[in-house]
């Protein structure tokens, strides 16, 4: 349960709705136990009522007028006894109406506050867990939660206030037969219990071979091209049927057991029922206790079969919930170390230096960048070559401050990168991944992502002529409006990546990241992106990161990553002199593009 004291302070949010929920399951039992002393009552009343009715004549007026009297009383205790119902009913819509609802209430704020936290924290929490995993604890983790704080809650609640009023009652009326049959009662809890942690066992088996099935069929899907063309439909058939005979297996075991849980109930509540009727009788024969008083306790065990059946599910979703609350405490106790020191807010000019910077990635342990060292001016544009892997990407991330420097630091306009408050800083800031990333909505909205709530029509458009895009969009049938297919589908790659572009540009940031965003677009739709992002760079601070040295002619300075390692630094025509890596680079380029023309 320790995992789940953390709920506390939602439940004290919404204590109100716990308070009003207790006091009418209260409420309701009453209206459960007062129709069992009616039934005992009228039960009595007709046996002592019919045994006087017979001493009459039949015929007589007396036994007409008894027999009158008898059915207007009978008629009251059934119209009392429907009252009852009704008013149970009532109450328990409104146990519904606190408990449950409560329960959903802290299901919202809960999923709110994992959302919030996720996405305060760094990028290195997301590289270590995977989609799937915090996807899980968002959802089917604060399910299970939710059914601890819903029916658990609820029930519990009831069994504790009802197994006091009614077996307090019981011994008031007759202890031995109270005894006798609550016998069975702990027996169906225990078993009942047990039953249902072998139907949750076998229930996550059944959600993981689900689970691998559905992602054979996604992937089967996705990837049908690639099958057609290999020809292997009947090997993927044969997987599925694999997979599908997993699935069959476990739910036919599931259901095996399933088929045990209200057979069971019904033969204990049988049994209980046995045994009232058995020593009861044996009391009416004595001449201890009259008919109805067997009716009466047949009614309570009725009364406490659920809650007692109750007790042991109860008992499993408080594991289960315990169980997912520890995964979700898990991750909300992580914390952001990407914090600034000084929280300063002010705009930037865009000079940027660069000192001694090294960084080893904390989750892999890979040294991706060793003693770099170099100086941007405020408006001026560098470039950063470099093969797969030599470290050019960490220090967008870096810059970014994704991650903070192992060691070495980064100064703009002369202050630590780390004095800055971190979302004023990146709001300066205009980047461009290498994985464009739209989302599946409009056009606008998309260009429009970091302008916040009011976007800004004329910017966006703007923003879209300068990343050479606007014809593209407004030639489509809605124009602006259209919306995007999951992934900016609907884009071919060279539109993606200028809507990419016009979107890093539309918040008019003081520095723009390009980080290797031609990698994936053809020589011809590069050099059409190329003269877009000349006009686009002006007086902004720009840093070209780029395997492709076409992309580093258009920066005023250069440098040449090798194993995280700085190996040249000029422009262009310095370095081509030099006849370094950089000229090596600049001629296997030159080659290839021309031996493809």
């Amino acid at each position: 349960m320790k995992a789940l004291w953390r709920l506390n302070k939602y439940l004290y949010n919404y204590k109100w709705y716990l308070f009003w929920g207790i006091l009418f399951t209260f409420i309701s039992n009453i209206f459960v136990i007062i129709p069992a002393q009616l039934v005992r009552i009228a039960i009595d009343y007709v046996v002592e009522s019919f045994s006087y009715y017979q001493l009459y004549e039949e015929g007589s007026v007396v036994r007409d007028l008894a027999r009158s009297v008898f059915l207007k009383y009978i008629l009251v205790f059934g119209l009392l006894i429907l009252a009852m119902a009704l008013l149970r009913g009532l109450f328990l819509f409104l146990i519904r109406q606190t408990i449950i609802a409560m329960s959903r209430l802290i299901e919202y704020d809960l999923k709110n506050e994992i959302y919030r936290h996720y996405q305060s924290l760094p990028l290195a929490f997301f590289r270590q867990n995977s989609t799937g995993d915090l996807m899980a604890r968002i959802t089917e983790d604060v399910s299970k939660v939710r059914m601890y704080l819903g029916p658990a809650l609820m029930y519990g609640i009831n069994l504790l206030i009802l197994f006091p009023m009614v077996i307090g009652y019981m011994f008031t009326v007759n202890v031995p037969l109270t005894l006798y049959s609550l016998m069975p009662l702990p027996v169906l809890s225990l078993s009942i219990y047990l039953v249902n942690n072998m139907i949750n066992e076998r229930s996550e088996k059944i959600q993981r071979s689900m689970s691998g099935l559905s992602t054979f069929v996604q992937e089967a899907f996705s990837g049908i091209r690639v099958i057609k063309s290999f020809v292997r439909e009947s090997d993927s058939a044969r997987q599925f049927k694999k997979a599908s005979e997993d699935y069959k297996e476990k739910s036919i075991s599931l259901t095996r057991v399933q088929s045990l849980f209200f057979p069971l109930i019904l033969a204990l509540i049988g049994l209980s029922t046995i045994i009232t009727v058995y020593v009861g009788g044996i009391q009416v024969i004595e001449g201890a206790i009259g008919y109805g008083v067997i009716a009466e306790f047949i009614l309570y065990v009725n009364m406490l079969t659920w809650p007692v059946t109750s007790l042991g599910w109860v008992t499993s979703i408080v594991q289960r919930a315990a169980a997912s609350q520890t995964r979700i405490n898990e991750f909300l106790d992580q914390k952001n170390d990407i914090l600034s020191t000084e929280n300063i807010v002010r705009d930037i000019e865009g000079s940027i230096k660069v000192e001694n910077l090294s960084f080893v990635y904390p989750d892999s342990g890979i040294r991706a960048l060793d003693d770099v060292s170099f100086d941007i001016a405020a408006g001026q544009s560098l470039a950063i070559i470099g093969t797969t892997g030599s470290g050019k990407s960490t220090i967008a991330n870096l810059l970014m401050r994704m991650y903070d420097a192992t060691s070495g630091r980064i100064l703009i306009d002369d202050t630590d990168i780390r004095a800055y408050d971190i979302a004023h800083l990146r709001e300066q800031i205009g980047y461009v991944p290498q994985d464009v990333f739209l989302f599946s909505d409009s056009i606008t909205n998309n260009i429009g992502f970091g302008l916040g709530k009011e976007l800004d029509v004329i910017r966006i458009e703007q923003a879209a002529k300068d990343a050479d895009v606007y014809q593209n969009i407004v030639d489509f049938p809605k124009g602006f409006d259209t919306r995007l297919g999951e992934r900016g589908i609907t884009l071919s790659g060279g539109q993606k990546q200028r809507v990419s572009i016009a979107r890093a540009i539309a918040k008019s940031p003081r520095i723009l990241l390009l980080d290797d965003c031609l990698s994936a677009v053809d020589t011809k739709t590069e050099n059409a992106i190329l003269n877009a992002l000349e006009k686009i760079m002006k007086g902004r601070t720009s840093i070209i990161i780029s395997h492709r040295v076409s992309s580093a002619k258009l920066a005023d300075q250069i440098i040449v990553l090798n194993d995280g390692m700085m190996v040249e630094n000029g422009t262009h025509e310095d370095l081509m002199l030099a006849k370094g890596s950089y000229a090596e680079l600049y001629e296997k380029q030159t080659q290839q593009a021309g031996e493809v023309e």
